[in-house]
């Protein structure tokens, strides 16, 4: 899983027949850029958000979309934003012995495919 006390954010973009980068970034204000293969993105961006257990209102897909219009306002091509929901939760010992046959896991993530 993911380090709490992380904050980061990585962003795959491939144009057509072009070739695929990977930008990531963390808190820090530094950046590297990577190229990379990718067999799933065939054209268009990918954004992950890695976020800290106190930023979790930026998970929230009325949140997502205020940001993304904000930032591309002069981008002159659609964006969608597709939308894929996941969360995990922490049971004890006997709630996963009781729920061993239901097994159901609940998970948020969002991801932004421009």
């Amino acid at each position: 899983g993911i380090n709490a006390e992380y904050m980061g954010v990585t962003v795959v973009s491939k144009h057509s027949e072009d070739d695929c980068y990977l930008w990531e970034s963390s808190a820090g204000g530094t950046f590297t850029v990577t190229k990379v293969e990718d067999d799933t993105l065939k054209r268009g961006t990918k954004i992950t958000l890695f976020l800290k257990e106190d930023q979790q209102e930026f998970l929230e897909e009325r949140k997502l979309k205020d940001l993304i219009k904000k930032h591309s306002e002069f981008i002159g091509f659609p964006i969608s934003l597709q939308v894929q929901k996941t969360s995990e939760k922490e049971v004890t010992d006997d709630e996963a012995k009781k729920k061993k046959k239901k097994k159901k896991k609940k998970k948020k993530k969002y991801s932004a495919l421009i």
